[in-house]
């Protein structure tokens, strides 16, 4: 299978609301090399952030960083810096998870947006696809169901968050929100059905070969939705 073609946003924010940029080198690799000063300096300075493990950074932190450390960073090697850092595999795999986005001292400051997470997702399916012979839309719908089922959104709120400029990821997602769909109905069908039934949970599961944990599990779903 061909992977998606279609060019893709950035999962991430730019680091900074500029119009101005330093010439950017010819290849990924070029770029890397150009800012790895830059990335070390960040690694050095925030372990917890650019070390072992990356985590999601919090939204305008390219101005902080300039604030703190203004003898450290000049402006558009910092921005090509942290471009760099938020389109690498291992950044947008913190996205895709839906981790927290940490500030400067490593402290949980906001949840990522869930059109960051899809973006982060469908990047990472495109990268994985180029390099594979099989079929990976499969995961990709699996991660979709449970991106849409963590961000708490209806089906119209989150397309209207998403991007539509990509035909083929979009077809892949209206696939997981069907699915969504029909699970949804599946739950509010056993929800009727117990309630019409009179009986306990345990009484309803026994009757109708369940774990009285997946009757609970849909009762709660129905009563958060």
């Amino acid at each position: 299978m061909n992977p998606m073609t279609t060019s893709t946003p950035t999962a991430e924010p730019t680091p900074a609301d500029e119009t101005t940029q330093a010439p950017a080198p010819a290849t990924r690799a070029e770029r890397t090399r150009s800012v790895q000063p830059v990335l070390e300096k960040l690694f050095e300075l925030y372990p917890h952030l650019f070390g072992a493990e990356f985590l999601p950074l919090k939204l305008g932190i390219f101005q902080e960083l300039l604030a703190r450390h203004p003898e450290q960073f000049k402006r558009d090697s910092l921005k090509a810096a942290l471009g760099v850092h938020t389109r690498s595999t291992r950044y947008l795999q913190s996205v895709a998870a839906g981790k927290q986005r940490h500030d400067l001292d490593g402290a949980a400051v906001e949840p990522v947006a869930p059109e960051h997470v899809y973006l982060s997702l469908v990047e990472l399916f495109r990268r994985r696809q180029a390099r594979s012979k099989d079929d990976l839309k499969p995961k990709l719908r699996a991660q979709l169901i449970a991106a849409f089922e963590a961000s708490g959104l209806t089906r119209q709120e989150y397309l209207a968050k998403v991007p539509a400029n990509d035909a083929e990821a979009l077809a892949v997602l209206e696939d997981a929100l069907a699915e969504c769909d029909e699970k949804l109905a599946r739950q509010e069908a056993l929800c009727r059905a117990f309630e019409a039934s009179g009986k306990t949970v345990e009484e309803f599961a026994d009757m109708y070969g369940l774990h009285p944990r997946d009757v609970n599990a849909a009762l709660a779903r129905r009563r958060q939705h």
